[in-house]
């Protein structure tokens, strides 16, 4: 993309040779956009730059430094189209209204994705326009009365404030040292915490942390200021919490990372979690269904309408279970439409919709224009509250396939905890078809995992007796340069599948307790405990007791 820009200021003349090849020894040595590097040369302008992005888009370029300094031209009826806070969410300001499509002009030319989430906010339809970020920026303060400031003029405060000129060098190859070893290690989130007189990096990896470097203290301001620029933060906020996003290229993969800062006694800390887009998105074979059960689950997700829930704590591995049922219905003949917060997995083929609640884009908002759209599957990222919840179902009940998550231990309590919420328990029982309870238990390390007898109390533990072991082999972990000596490689999901029948409905409708709903669903065999599809991994050779005994409890 840089030497199609330079190659077309070259054949505009706005630049000569050397001069391209000036900012190009620019932009290697500081890591900065081949038009960042021109400017800031001085060998192109501002608009110069931005009128060949537009053409090499193929956008239309519309100049609002020169619009505002004229005391404004755009019209007060389009300016009204969009809320000021829509504006400062989305860095866009309304320009024009043509044949029935509102014009937006934006300064980054990659940001059109974000079209899509904003037809929903504004019901409208929606086309896009170049302008320069000065322009933009001018135009958000005539028309708007907001005042952001632009990225350049916030990476020069950033480094200038915390880092100096002989730092920057050596904390970039620091930060990329560090998120390309947590990438390549199997990482799932990255951890940087000040402490008393030290600064400590811990990377969770299959579910446990782990301390990996440590920092002389003095390094915390111009690390957190690079890990701010990167994640698209306010660096000079030290006060509040802050949620970003970087994406990174590691071996030809691209990781998306989501990052939160939390202010503390030391200062702040940053975790950033990992999310990768090629070694996210698995097949339902590959979750860790029994036989069994991946037979039930998949003839679930094949009826034409109702709920199915996903439920465990953060980590547990909701998201990839449902993305899994997604992907096995993905065809050409099912629209499918997901309402997520955060969208971690783009999937080909199906339309996704980033939650924005600053701007009033919450679940139930989306949920609604989704049924406008005739889906056949809805994915709804999570129900947080009784008006997604009742949308949700309403939803299911009018044809549609539905697929949520929600926080709650086991898979009975997601009836009561629906119930809890507001929802007639008539609904609950109407609509539910089936529900999901997983955790993420660590796969032994097929190279050095050592047979053992285990004693009678560790099988007592998780309801094993020597007679039902015989002749099978138990393993425990030792650990090895392979699994870098934790005896674990990887982690596999335990289930609890709870589907509902008739027995069931009846029992939800009479809002009957949990204990008394999950011992009838497991005489009726519509349930198998979390702990007994455990064992059975534990039998097969796949994970340890201690890991069971770990993600699940007595009942």
């Amino acid at each position: 993309m840089a030497d199609r820009l330079g190659d077309m200021l070259l054949s505009q003349g706005l630049i000569d040779a050397s001069q391209l090849a000036k900012a190009l020894a620019l932009l290697k040595g500081q890591r900065i956009p081949l038009g960042e590097a021109l400017i800031s040369l001085g060998f192109a302008t501002e608009a110069q730059v931005w009128r060949a992005l537009a053409q090499q888009q193929k956008l239309p370029f519309v100049d609002l430094e020169s619009d505002a300094d004229r005391g404004g031209r755009i019209k007060p009826s389009v300016i009204d189209a969009v809320p000021a806070s829509v504006v400062e969410e989305h860095r866009v300001v309304p320009v024009a209204l043509r044949d029935g499509r509102l014009v937006l002009a934006l300064d980054d030319p990659l940001a059109t994705f974000s079209m899509d989430t904003l037809q929903f906010v504004l019901d409208l339809d929606l086309t896009v326009a170049l302008t320069t970020p000065t322009g933009l920026r001018r135009a958000m303060g005539h028309y708007y009365g907001l005042h952001a400031e632009g990225p350049d003029t916030d990476l020069a405060q950033a480094m200038g404030e915390d880092v100096g000129e002989e730092d920057d060098a050596p904390i970039i190859r620091l930060v990329s040292r560090m998120l390309n070893t947590a990438v390549e290690s199997g990482a799932s989130d990255v951890h940087v915490e000040p402490l008393d007189g030290r600064i400590r990096i811990r990377f969770r990896k299959d579910g446990v942390l782990a301390e990996v470097a440590t920092h002389e203290l003095q390094m915390l301001g111009p690390l957190m200021s690079r890990l701010k620029i990167m994640a698209g933060m306010d660096i000079a906020e030290r006060r509040k919490p802050q949620d970003g996003r970087i994406t990174i290229s590691v071996g030809g993969r691209s990781i998306d990372i989501r990052a939160s800062i939390l202010p503390g006694n030391h200062g702040e800390s940053m975790v950033m979690r990992l999310l990768d887009k090629e070694r996210g998105l698995v097949s339902l074979a590959e979750l860790g269904f029994g036989d069994a059960d991946l037979g039930r689950f998949r003839k679930v997700i094949s009826r034409p309408n109702g709920i199915v829930l996903v439920t465990g704590p953060t980590g547990s591995g909701k998201t990839t279970t449902l993305y899994a049922a997604l992907k096995e219905l993905n065809q050409a003949n099912v629209k499918i439409i997901t309402a997520e917060d955060p969208v971690e997995y783009e999937i080909a083929g199906i339309n996704q919709v980033q939650v924005h609640p600053r701007i009033g884009l919450t679940f139930a908002r989306i949920l609604r224009a989704m049924l406008r759209q005739a889906p056949n599957v809805i994915l709804v990222g999570e129900i947080r509250d009784a008006e997604t919840a009742e949308v949700a179902i309403q939803a299911a009940l009018t044809g549609h396939l539905v697929f949520a998550t929600l926080h709650t231990n086991d898979a009975p309590s997601a009836l009561a905890r629906l119930s809890d919420m507001g929802v007639k328990p008539f609904l609950v029982s109407a609509s539910i078809q089936a529900v999901v309870a997983q955790r993420l238990v660590r796969r032994l390390c097929s190279a050095c995992r050592v047979s053992y007898e285990p004693t009678p109390n560790e099988l007592r533990s998780v309801g094993l007796d020597e007679q039902r072991v015989q002749g099978r082999t138990i393993y425990r972990a030792e650990g090895c340069g392979e699994c870098r000596f934790t005896g674990y490689d990887g982690r596999i999901a335990a289930f609890e599948l709870l589907v509902m029948d008739a027995t069931l409905r009846d029992m939800a409708f009479r809002n009957e307790p949990t204990p008394a709903l999950r011992a009838q669903a497991e005489r009726s065999d519509c349930l198998v405990p979390l702990r007994v599809d455990g064992v059975s991994k534990v039998l097969s050779g796949l994970t340890t007791i201690s890991e069971v005994l770990r993600v699940s409890s007595e009942r």
